[in-house]
């Protein structure tokens, strides 16, 4: 027998990898599952998880080094000491881009991946998002439409579990929802201003993959939010969605996945007569070993660029451009989310109320904009999220007797927040590529990332920043500022596109299945696959995607057909 084959080969252990690796498993499949980082249990791996910010060394502040050692990674909004850990160093693990066009690749190599990072935004796309690209004529048509990812958005919402509320919001699609986080006294104030105000608009609370409420036995090994808003610690209570303490567990369960670290997957093994990618080179990122495994099914779920990379680095005889890459397309219509414009103003009232823990869920007002026709100077739209928060005792307060002590001990005013996600359009230039000139430790090519933001979001921001404000003044608010910061790509941490799916093998990568035109025992499920980007969190499209491709190449083992 030799060890070294597997029904199936699922390159990444993320959000998109977890899911293969369940799915197939508990199909009976041996699967092979390649980390390219190091393991990290749940529980057990998630050393910060219990630690108050004076228990670090610098109270969790960043140092010197650190900023040089992560100048991409700090920058991302919840990297500190306790989560450090879970981020790539990036001094060790470089890319390029051109100088005039910043990228922010934010990147966690272990067993999770970027699972144990995320902001838990669950969102299901629909058929404003499925059907933009075909009503506009910019981008490729989506091989399908909700109606058939709508039962494996209800599958992926069971198993993870998601909060949120029943609204009826056509672009924003109810699912299978637990009980919401609940609003505070401001954001129900505000919710009754904006909605008596605008007859489209809705303040909801955010839909989130956190567990609020569970039934014994519903989500095995998992229970409760505590309100914490430590997620990026590492949640020992599994409360919100990880491979780590969901899917893999699962897998492991059915005694059917063996899972590598360690193992940085170099290029996908052709056979050019056979037209089958029948297994793949690994490089031992300690040893800088190579070894081969083999398999009937291939799924890459490593992560957009990385997915992406891995293809182009697969170069053969017919795929001179990249493996699958016929239509020439491989690598391009990078998009991601624009954001940094946001306002907030003062809650007057309710100064009584005080809200208890740290509820880790915000609000969001749906996209309201070029919905049912094009009535805006831009394409597509933007939704907004933020909430309102109480805040903090003023310790800069002096006096003396009983009323410095009620001073002292009473927090300020309530405060409330919103903040913009915009669409981009996929743009052949915006692009990933192999720099051959540039080697990494184990000698393979680095990535070059080339994108911008163009025309149209620099449009659509105005309206953005506009509407901000329109709705803090509407709702009442007091001391209003709107502010925008930077539009660097990258920094909403939604990449994706560069592998799309479409009709027209001529056009696009893969088939509405996940499966390579050219090449039909190839999969990639992660964010590589899509055709528009929306203006949602596509973490949870990505889930249902891979769920569902699983079950489609599954049938297609058992027809032989792969």
């Amino acid at each position: 027998m030799i060890i070294n084959t597997y029904d199936v080969i699922v390159v990444g252990s993320g959000m998109t990898g977890g899911w293969a690796a369940k799915e197939f498993t508990e199909k009976g499949l041996k699967t092979l599952v390649l980390e390219r980082g190091r393991d990290v249990k749940h529980i057990e791996g998630y050393p910060s998880a219990f630690k108050a910010p004076w228990e670090f060394k610098h109270r969790m502040f960043d140092t010197l080094k650190e900023k040089e050692q992560y100048h991409i990674q700090s920058t991302k909004y919840n990297f500190n000491a306790s989560s450090k850990q879970f981020f790539v160093n990036d001094k060790k693990h470089p890319y390029q881009n051109p100088k005039t066009k910043p990228f922010r690749w934010f990147r966690g190599y272990q067993t999770g991946g970027r699972s144990l990072l995320w902001g838990r935004g669950a969102y299901r796309l629909s058929d404003v998002e499925f059907g933009n690209n075909q009503r506009d004529g910019v981008g490729v048509d989506w091989p399908f439409r909700y109606k058939d990812l709508a039962p494996w958005y209800d599958y992926v919402e069971r198993f993870i579990g998601v909060s949120g509320t029943i609204e009826n919001i056509p672009q924003f699609p109810d699912g299978q929802f637990l009980p919401p986080f609940e609003m505070n006294p401001a954001e129900i104030a505000v919710k009754k201003r904006i909605e008596s105000h605008y007859s489209s608009r809705k303040l909801i609370p955010n839909r989130v993959a956190h567990i609020t409420q569970a039934k014994e036995g519903q989500f095995k090994g998992r229970s409760q939010c505590q309100s914490r808003n430590m997620c990026h610690a590492g949640c020992p209570y599994g409360a919100y969605f990880s491979s780590n303490s969901s899917t893999l567990p699962a897998a492991y369960d059915t005694g059917n996945m063996t899972i590598k670290s360690h193992a940085i997957v170099e290029s996908i093994i052709y056979d050019e007569q056979k037209n089958k990618a029948v297994g793949v080179r690994v490089i031992d990122s300690n040893t800088h070993d190579t070894e081969e495994y083999f398999a009937r099914v291939i799924f890459l779920c490593a992560s957009t660029l990385s997915s992406t990379g891995l293809l182009l680095n697969s170069k053969t005889s017919r795929f001179s451009d990249g493996l699958a890459n016929s239509s020439g397309v491989l690598g391009h219509y990078l998009m991601d989310h624009h954001k940094n414009i946001g306002g907030s103003g003062i809650v007057e009232g309710y100064e009584d109320r005080i809200d208890w823990g740290f509820r880790p869920a915000g609000l969001t007002i749906p996209q309201f904009r070029n919905l049912k026709e094009q009535e805006m100077d831009f394409l597509r739209g933007y939704g907004l999220w933020g909430g309102a928060t109480r805040g903090g005792i003023n310790s800069k307060q002096v006096g003396i007797g009983s009323d410095f002590k009620q001073k002292a001990t009473t927090p300020g005013p309530w405060s409330m927040s919103l903040y913009g996600y915009g669409e981009c359009l996929p743009y052949y230039d915006n692009k990933v590529e192999l720099d051959s000139n540039h080697k990494d430790q184990w000698g393979l090519p680095q990535l070059k990332i080339t994108a911008e933001f163009k025309e149209n979001e620099m449009i659509m921001r105005k309206d953005m920043k506009a509407q901000v404000g329109e709705i803090l003044e509407v709702a009442g608010l007091k001391d209003i500022q709107v502010t925008e910061g930077s539009h660097i790509p990258g920094d909403s941490v939604h990449e994706m596109g560069t592998a799309r799916m479409g009709r027209d093998p001529k056009t696009s990568v893969l088939n509405s299945y996940n499966q390579c035109h050219d090449v039909p025992n190839l999969f990639v499920t992660d964010g590589s696959c899509m055709p528009s980007s929306g203006n949602k969190s596509p973490s949870l499209t990505y889930m249902a995607l891979t769920a569902r491709a699983c079950d489609y190449a599954t049938k297609q083992m058992k027809k032989g057909v792969i």
